[in-house]
């Protein structure tokens, strides 16, 4: 867990120095900002894509899994829980921040395959490498929503933290093709968040989020016949 703690503690130490940097930066070069990340967010969830949809042994599983998740989610309201509870402490756009920063943060190759690796192997450099890159992302997010992006670290914490356990518990189940269809339903709902900061579309990004455990349950079903 000790790539973990040191992800989770490079988030927070970026949301500081963000903090700071948010109380004397002007209007204009918050929304510059905020489209910035918008691009990335784009790119990164394209690039996910991209790369893995050749990979893809089951090629429509991804329509599947955003279908099924996404009215799942949206019986759930995933998203107004989501809203009205960050609005508590709150105001602002922070809530579309904190739910970019949670995906660009867990949704990711090094992300999902660091506590894999860390869990088989004790090999720590995915981890290390994702917490340096979330570090910097944090400074640049928290510089533009404030420091409640910090919340995510919590989101970190659990998410690699569960990855790592499950990973412990079932070291012969999970393969490479898990990860594959898990990074490509990532990188859309990354895709979709890009596209809510930019203003290009509003996505209930969050009443997505159960299609990442489609995958999941999917290719462990597919495989067993």
């Amino acid at each position: 867990m000790i790539g973990t703690i040191y992800n989770v503690c490079m988030i927070i130490v970026g949301s500081l120095i963000g903090k700071f940097l948010h109380k004397g930066l002007k209007q204009e070069y918050q929304t510059i900002l905020t489209q910035a990340l918008g691009l990335v967010a784009m790119v990164v969830g394209i690039n996910a894509v991209v790369q893995n949809m050749p990979k893809s042994h089951y090629p429509v599983l991804f329509i599947v899994s955003l279908a099924i998740g996404g009215v799942i989610g949206q019986m759930l309201n995933i998203q107004k829980h989501f809203d009205n509870l960050v609005g508590r402490f709150s105001g602002g756009n922070l809530a579309e921040g904190l739910a970019t920063a949670i995906l660009l943060y867990c949704i990711g190759s090094l992300s999902i395959l660091g506590p894999i690796q860390a869990a088989l192997n004790h090999d720590y450099t995915f981890l290390f490498t994702n917490g340096t890159l979330d570090g910097i992302t944090s400074i640049v997010l928290a510089s533009t929503f404030g420091f409640g992006i910090a919340i995510a670290a919590g989101a970190v914490f659990v998410w690699q933290g569960s990855i790592y356990a499950i990973a412990m518990l079932l070291q012969n189940s999970i393969n490479t093709s898990m990860v594959t269809e898990l990074t490509i339903v990532g990188g859309i709902l990354i895709l979709a968040s890009g596209l809510g900061l930019l203003e290009i579309k509003k996505i209930s990004v969050l009443n997505l989020l159960p299609s990442l455990v489609v995958p999941i349950i999917a290719v462990l079903v597919l495989q067993a016949f």
